[in-house]
């Protein structure tokens, strides 16, 4: 049975339109494509025969004399300068003053009060499960020898979580209220949440020097801007029904925020400090590099000894305190957002609750200062270390080299540098410049608007500006070679993921163990396995951002109009012709989205492989770090924001620029 479609009347005009312009009309992104194929006629002719193919020198800026004064200027007045004496002076004192306030606290409770307060409160927020969760944690932590490093840790993020989130829940008030100051908070949220913590810590070790303050201002930078954009966003999107019936009710506007855009936006505020949370671990491990004490500094001191051993030793404690702090404020968040009263029995609710954590907690504090035990005792601890090196010791042997038939892993590696990243890099290097800002021009305005291509184009611009055009390209090449395997293996786990429950959950666990890890942690098992270069960075930035594209992946393949795909039943379709001729193409938005994601994950891990012969733009950062060079860390730091602009502007799905929504 057919069924004759309407025929379509049609203006004179259009039916008289030839053929070309009518589909150019009919496919916008054909127009947008003829449009940069006759600028590019017009532009490459001129520019290759006055510029030539590499980036002119006449349009580099050097800024390493200005960044030079600028440090000489910072150093030499440090001590005496009334910005640095009266106000930056006393903002580092009160830093340390309350870091070692925290860190004295948890010391005078020992660890029997720590690990009953922990549990306790776990249980009060987030239900029994999460409590025996963090009991296990903190006892691990112990078990393994690491109970002081791991208070360093606590101690640290305590502070800067809690000036994470009052900085961002205060710029996020004034740009959910604001729409003036929301879009210009907009944009500079935007940079710094596509910018890797790697570029963070040169300018506040030069402004603070090495130690605690200049760790947790990098780490309060880096972990403010996903609560105030969260922030913003709730309040921005209360009901405004029920904001009119506030109003009428003759409310003032301080009366409508307390009553009715902060308790309307609460779940968007607990998402925003569990962010913060999980993001200031994050860093305060990366910040081990300039004298932020505990993990971190462990995990660094091994990975630069290449005690495999001693790093994961450290690595474990800093795994299960981000899932103990994501998995509390997560079930926390959830609960207020569904408006349900506390898990657990009726006497662990209200006031009664805390009063009896704190009782608790300090009985079993008195208990253990009187056992003459603050800290874990020594005798029960676990090497861990040892048996760990014999394995890695084991692999290397029987795994790095000499594998029958598919070769060991210094193959692997040695392949995938010879026949992808230095053919990419070369490639890149050799392209013309004005080829490469007409490519991103025309990836950004296809996927987007332009504005987004004008952005990208400017971005890319800039780094050849600050002449680093030829280290950008290398990082570029170690960035499309990492998202292209993340993407194959996230897309192909996603989609076998998304029609299989059980593989679904099977992976749920491993995929929240490795979201919940901090970026440093990802370098040790590809050190042991690959050793250095760019191979390992590469790896180590694949291992990173293959959960979030598998998630993505799933969560939109699953979220496919279930009527699309049972008429697609109807018809007879195959279960490749239902994946590809409807679910993939209705989950195009969340699939660019997992392509947006994956691309700044990689960023951010292929410049911290700076750490383990990556090269190129992350070198850069940690040598200008080491040495202080403000000007070569400084330049390399832009550059990273640069081309991490550029790759968000370019991956970045049309209907998120377009709404103007995206978080």
């Amino acid at each position: 049975m057919s069924i004759t479609p309407p025929i379509a009347v049609r203006p004179l005009s259009d039916a008289k339109r030839p053929g070309p312009l009518r589909a150019v009309r009919q496919f916008p992104a054909l127009s947008k494509l003829l449009l940069l194929v006759l600028a590019a006629a017009v532009l490459v002719p001129l520019l290759a025969t006055k510029y030539g193919a590499t980036w002119p020198s006449s349009l580099t800026v050097d800024v390493s004399g200005p960044l030079g004064k600028t440090s000489d200027w910072i150093i030499d007045n440090r001590d005496s300068h009334w910005l640095f004496v009266y106000f930056l002076g006393h903002l580092s004192n009160a830093v340390v003053i309350s870091v070692r306030a925290v860190y004295m606290l948890l010391l005078a409770l020992g660890w029997t009060g720590v690990t009953a307060g922990v549990t306790l409160i776990a249980w009060r927020v987030a239900g029994l499960r999460i409590a025996a969760i963090s009991l296990i944690s903190f006892l691990v932590s112990g078990l393994l020898g690491m109970w002081v490093p791991t208070m360093q840790t606590l101690a640290l993020m305590v502070v800067a979580v809690i000036f994470s989130v009052v900085v961002g829940a205060l710029l996020g008030l004034a740009g959910g209220l604001s729409e003036r100051l929301f879009r210009v908070l907009r944009p500079v949220l935007d940079t710094m949440q596509v910018l890797p913590a790697f570029a963070y810590l040169l300018p506040v070790v030069l402004v603070f020097g090495i130690g605690v303050p200049a760790a947790l201002l990098a780490t309060v930078i880096y972990a403010a801007p996903p609560m105030a954009r969260l922030t913003a966003l709730g309040l921005r999107g209360a009901d405004p029904g029920v904001l009119e019936a506030v109003s009428s009710l003759g409310a003032t506007g301080r009366q409508r925020l307390l009553t009715a855009r902060l308790p309307l936006a609460r779940k968007e505020l607990l998402l925003g400090v569990n962010q913060s949370i999980m993001m200031a671990l994050g860093m305060v491990v990366i910040a081990s590099m300039i004298g932020a004490a505990g993990l971190g500094d462990r995990v660094y001191q091994a990975l630069a000894s290449v005690d495999v051993g001693a790093a994961l030793a450290a690595a474990i404690p800093i795994v299960l305190l981000a899932i103990v702090m994501d998995r509390t404020t997560a079930a926390a968040g959830e609960r207020l957002g569904a408006g349900t009263s506390a898990p657990g029995p009726a006497w662990l609710r209200g006031w009664q609750a805390w009063t009896g954590i704190a009782v608790v907690t300090a009985v079993l504090a008195l208990a253990g200062r009187l056992s003459g035990s603050l800290v874990w005792p020594g005798a029960w601890a676990v090497d861990l270390a040892r048996p760990v090196n014999d394995f890695k010791e084991w692999m290397v042997d029987h795994l790095y080299s000499g594998v029958p038939v598919i070769g060991g892993t210094a193959d692997w590696a040695e392949h995938f540098t010879n026949w992808v990243l230095n053919p990419l890099r070369d490639g890149l290097t050799a392209l013309p410049w004005y080829g490469t800002l007409l490519i991103v021009a025309a990836l950004a305005w296809l996927i987007g608007t332009w504005r987004t291509a004008l952005t990208a184009v400017l971005a890319m611009a800039a780094i050849g500006v600050l002449g680093v055009w030829k280290p950008s390209m290398n990082t570029l090449s170690q960035v499309l070679a990492a998202l292209v395997v993340t993407l194959v293996l996230g897309f192909g786990v996603g989609i076998l993921a998304a029609g299989s429950k059980r593989l679904e959950a099977i992976l749920r666990p491993v995929l929240d163990v490795m979201q919940t890890m901090p970026q440093f942690v990802y370098l040790i098992p590809v050190v042991a396995l690959f050793a250095v270069g760019r191979a390992p960075a590469a790896a180590a930035a694949v291992v990173y951002a293959l959960p979030a594209v598998i998630r993505i992946t799933t969560q939109g393949l699953r979220q496919v109009d279930p009527g699309a795909m049972e008429a697609a039943r109807s018809l007879g379709g195959t279960r490749w012709q239902i994946l590809r001729q409807v679910q993939l193409p209705l989950a195009r938005p969340a699939l660019l989205l997992a392509v947006n994601q994956g691309v700044v994950l990689v960023l951010a891990v292929v410049i911290i492989g700076g750490l383990v012969g990556g090269g190129a733009l992350g070198y850069d950062v940690v040598t200008g770090l080491a040495t202080g060079d403000l000007a070569l860390g400084l330049v390399a730091g832009v550059a990273i924001v640069c081309l991490g602009l550029m790759l968000d502007r370019v991956t970045q799905p049309t209907e998120r620029r377009t709404t103007g929504k995206g978080v």
